[in-house]
């Protein structure tokens, strides 16, 4: 059982036990000023210090100070109804864990405490692997054990490494971290989206070109590859590659060297490449758009990030990661999951993987005004049977209740963008060719739409 200690000079000295919903139990103590607080810790261990403000003659910075000279190294919550948000930068800053200038309900301070008092925990445990390049992926599930493993056998050698992944895995995430182990950590780690530009702009961003070479270049250009020199280039969504500069991306890995568009000599590079897909390349070599010789140069090492639904276990992980995350750019905003918006998460299935989750907490967050828990109502998740329930659409009515047309549709259109997405593989040409637009036209949706693409 956690103990808080509550600083109220209100108190009369009396003391509780607080029995949270779920299997969290709490034990209040009260102390009526500071200095009856600091006898108290001594005698007890404390695991959260709860300071309902204004102290007399005692600012909110002041208290802080005081708390930490005395040694305490608890997360302290400071609750001010009627407080100013406006403050709440500076003491975070000062060592406090949350600044509540608002009424709320004991419910939901008891919830802030225990979230307050588990990440304390999990923040000591994490502690000694807080620097290692490891700690950017997120998770300690059997797959990311394994994901983890593989990148600390290969993170010294030479080899080429293919990550592939659904949208919204973290595979950009494990190339760097791939990076930060390697002996080229030192150097830099230059990533390309290879679906991102057209062909003549892409070769020119790989290989560079000398001045005149076409029009328009009027200097000449140092190639993505030359930058990477003695680090690391990740080539992302490799499967979107023009098949020319398949040819002759196959020649750089032969050869280490790179001519650039304009040039007869080629030029020496160290450099560890590192690819990425969500399609499937061997797919891609079927049906003659993926070069099999290029995808066995690639495929030396295989590295596949697993889905979120694979490894539940690490969703309060990497939602306290993300956070905590928001939190050290809007320290006034920071939130807290409930242990029922947790509930909520372990039982969804993420069609949209890691990517969706960061987007819906930085949502709920910015939704939820200036409360400091998501509840799950704050969440707006988007059913994998969600047409299903609608029924087919020639079955659709209106309701005597009327229905919300715009939000209908919208639901509507960014579940068959989701579907064909999924059914192409993740390539969203093929995708496109499927809805029978234009590939822009279904990258501007997309866009529009917040699909996790």
């Amino acid at each position: 059982m956690n103990t808080v200690l509550w600083i109220d000079e209100s108190a009369t000295g009396s003391q509780q036990v607080y029995l949270k919903d779920g299997p969290e139990r709490l034990q209040v103590l009260f102390a009526a000023s500071l200095s009856s607080a600091f006898e108290l810790q001594k005698e007890q261990s404390i695991n959260a210090l709860l300071v309902h403000l204004p102290i007399a003659d005692c600012s909110a910075a002041e208290v802080l100070r005081r708390i930490h000279d005395e040694g305490c190294r608890v997360p302290i919550v400071l609750y001010e109804p009627g407080g100013a948000l406006s403050k709440s930068p500076a003491l975070m800053q000062g060592g406090a864990f949350q600044y509540v200038s608002h009424p709320v309900k004991p419910e939901e301070l008891c919830d802030l405490l225990s979230v307050a008092i588990r990440q304390c925990a999990a923040q000591r445990d994490t502690k000694a692997t807080a620097r290692q390049p490891r700690s950017l992926l997120v998770g300690s599930s059997g797959p990311m054990r394994e994901v983890i493993e593989i990148i600390e056998l290969v993170a010294n050698r030479r080899s080429t490494v293919l990550i592939t992944g659904e949208t919204g895995t973290g595979k950009e995430v494990a190339a760097r971290a791939l990076h930060l182990a390697s002996s080229r950590a030192a150097s830099r780690m230059v990533a390309i989206n290879c679906a991102a530009l057209p062909e003549y702009l892409l070769e020119a961003e790989l290989f560079g070109h000398t001045k005149g070479a076409f029009t328009g270049a009027v200097n000449p250009r140092v190639g993505l590859f030359e930058q990477a020199h003695r680090g690391t280039i990740f080539l992302d969504e490799i499967g979107e590659l023009p098949l020319a500069l398949q040819a002759k991306l196959l020649r750089v890995l032969q050869e280490r060297e790179v001519q650039r568009i304009g040039s007869s000599e080629p030029i020496s590079i160290d450099v560890r490449v590192i690819a990425a897909s969500n399609a499937n390349l061997l797919d891609a070599v079927a049906h003659r758009r993926f070069r099999e010789d290029l995808y066995y140069r690639l495929n030396v090492v295989a590295l596949r990030m697993p889905p979120l639904r694979e490894r539940p276990s690490d969703v309060p992980e990497l939602a306290e990661h993300f956070l905590n995350k928001m939190s050290e750019h809007e320290p006034s905003w920071r939130k807290h999951l409930s242990a029922q918006a947790l509930e909520t998460f372990l039982r969804y299935h993420w069609p949209g993987n890691v990517r969706q989750l960061e987007h819906a907490l930085e949502s709920a967050s910015a939704l939820s005004g200036d409360r400091s828990i998501l509840y799950p109502g704050d969440f707006d998740l988007p059913s994998e049977t969600q047409l299903s329930e609608i029924g087919s659409l020639s079955a659709l009515d209106v309701p005597e209740g009327g229905i919300n047309f715009e939000e209908l549709m919208t639901g509507i259109e960014r579940r068959l963008l989701e579907r064909a997405l999924a059914k192409s593989g993740g390539n969203k040409a093929r995708a496109a060719s499927m809805l029978q637009m234009k590939r822009t036209t279904l990258l501007s949706k997309f866009k529009s739409l917040e699909v996790c693409a």
